[in-house]
């Protein structure tokens, strides 16, 4: 197959409504027709033969796609498993550890909302279990983030405790920017904490080497940017961890005992108790996982590969992000104190944050003036992106995607200046909440 053009050409391999135009890809992905095909074949199949397809075919075709995956990542298949989101494979590695009096979970204050949940519950149940929170807000540099993180550190062990794991983003989900998570990878190593670093929107938008970064823990959304079906996650688990997992979520048939031996050796060709851990949780449809290698092929063939993705997405993100602010006559989410010439590290991804033209002061209810312009956005202009508060002003977060082109973004700032317009001038009624 030839290679396709990027921007407009691409759009008609995907299965977009004419009418719509999808510039917020990160929130839930999205695939292509070539894995939809994929896709169906597996769950035909599956009915086809149901008992066939469940306990033989299967295996084989996760063990596939966890080849294709960890190749991706650049780590041995057997560290690799599939979770159905970020969310739950952040949720199995902490509720998978043992904490002792004094053990803390360091996390940052812009971790996704779910996550957070995530940590409130396994607090109310896990009674050694204490939090720290790095605190700030965007825009602040990465060096700034590590040095806070570090007297975090500092802080939890003056006070005779022990900063036993930190959960910290590669991406973060509102403002949509990259995060510092290779140096503080490092630190956790340099402190002997364990790293757990939720890459929800991490394989398939940036480059990501765990064989050269080593953390711990990751987890990361395949159906977001890597282009599989919903819900399909990978989760990674360094060999020298697994012994520390030893149950999914549910509780399954894998669930390992606590009298059981995993650490022996395990034939080649054969998975080892953490693989097989993985491998049959409930009875779900599970096809999403096995639809990694065609969208890898779609990557390789119809794109050129995961350099051209993430080169041209970083790019129209910044390009496209510059535009509509200009539009909106606002500014794009960056480091404040950037030298001419130098690129923000916060946008060294596929995503913009830019400021919306109000004042935020002057919203009674931000939560409902969001939801207003967020389906106001949807029914009236067949697209969405989301907007939020962040450091006392209103943003919206744009991603870019090789279906996309600068022209979608100069139409959405003229969209936004319109929308905008509507609601400075009073001409909506919010909804009480």
């Amino acid at each position: 197959m030839a290679k396709s053009t990027f921007g407009a050409p691409m759009r008609e391999l995907f299965l977009f409504d004419p009418q719509y135009k999808n510039l917020n890809h990160g929130s839930y992905g999205t695939y292509p027709r070539a894995v939809q095909a994929a896709l169906r074949g597996f769950q035909d199949e599956a009915e086809a033969r149901t008992d066939t397809f469940i306990r033989y075919t299967t295996p084989p075709a996760l063990d596939a796609s966890r080849t294709a995956v960890a190749k991706i990542l650049n780590v041995p298949r057997r560290e690799c498993v599939f979770v159905k989101n970020a969310t739950t494979g952040v949720n199995t590695v902490l509720r998978n550890l043992r904490f002792s009096p004094g053990d803390v979970l360091l996390y940052f204050d812009t971790v996704y909302g779910a996550v957070e949940m995530g940590i409130t519950s396994l607090r109310e149940t896990t009674e050694n279990l204490l939090v720290r929170k790095v605190e700030y807000t965007f825009p602040v540099s990465h060096g700034q983030l590590v040095q806070q993180f570090r007297e975090v550190i500092d802080a939890v062990r003056r006070d005779g405790l022990n900063p036993r794991i930190a959960l910290f983003d590669v991406i973060v989900s509102v403002p949509g920017v990259r995060f510092p998570f290779e140096a503080l990878t490092g630190v956790c190593r340099e402190e002997g904490i364990l790293s757990l670093i939720d890459g929800a929107h991490g394989i398939g938008h940036i480059p990501i080497d765990l064989g050269v970064l080593q953390p711990d823990f990751f987890t990361s959304n395949c159906h977001k940017w890597l282009f599989t079906p919903r819900g399909c996650a990978v989760l990674y688990v360094a060999q020298r961890n697994q012994h520390l997992i030893r149950t999914t979520l549910p509780t399954s048939w894998g669930f390992i005992p606590e009298t059981s031996e995993t650490g022996a050796s395990v034939p080649d060709g054969e998975n080892t108790p953490f693989e097989k851990l993985f491998e049959f949780v409930a009875t779900t449809d599970d096809t999403a996982y096995m639809c990694v290698p065609a969208a890898v092929k779609f990557r390789e063939e119809l794109c050129g590969g995961e350099d051209q993705i993430t080169s041209y997405m970083e790019s129209l993100a910044r390009e496209g992000g510059d535009l509509v602010a200009a539009i909106l006559g606002t500014e794009v989410l960056q480091e404040t104190d950037l030298q001419p010439g130098e690129k923000s590290q916060l946008r060294r991804c596929a995503m913009a944050n830019i400021r919306v033209p109000v004042d935020i002061e002057d919203i009674p209810d931000v939560p409902a003036a969001c939801a207003w312009l967020q389906k106001t956005l949807n029914d009236e202009y067949n697209t969405f992106v989301p907007f939020y508060p962040h450091g006392g002003a209103l943003w919206f977060r744009v991603c870019a995607q090789v279906y996309l082109e600068k022209s979608d973004f100069q139409w959405l700032g003229e969209v936004l200046k319109e929308l905008v317009a509507k609601f400075k001038g009073k001409k909506v009624d919010l909804p009480l909440r």
